[in-house]
């Protein structure tokens, strides 16, 4: 089972918090993951397109991340990396990002 794999079936029993994951170059494209919070973790590169990422907390490294059209709306994105992030039309509505 992939790492990603795993955070998805673990937030599907109803997990939310997460540290340290390492979920770099996954495709999670158009998943929901809504409120989950991700404590430094590792999600450079990964596709998070149309993903729903509504009331998240997202202490990671979103460097080259593609966030195209997904939904952030009332997400805190403190100290997060989002160096070349692809954020096309992303929702960021009352998003926090903070450092």
């Amino acid at each position: 089972m992939t790492p990603s794999e795993e955070l998805l079936e673990r937030y599907a029993t109803g997990k939310r918090g997460f540290i340290s994951v390492d979920l770099h170059g996954a495709d999670l494209h158009g998943v929901s993951l809504e409120g989950i919070l991700l404590w430094q973790a590792n999600l450079a590169g990964v596709n998070l397109k149309q993903a729903d990422l509504k009331n998240t907390h997202l202490f990671a490294n979103l460097s080259n991340a593609n966030l195209a059209y997904a939904d952030l709306t009332n997400s805190r994105l403190i100290y997060a990396d989002l160096k070349q992030a692809d954020l096309t039309e992303a929702k960021l509505f009352k998003a926090i990002l903070k450092g």
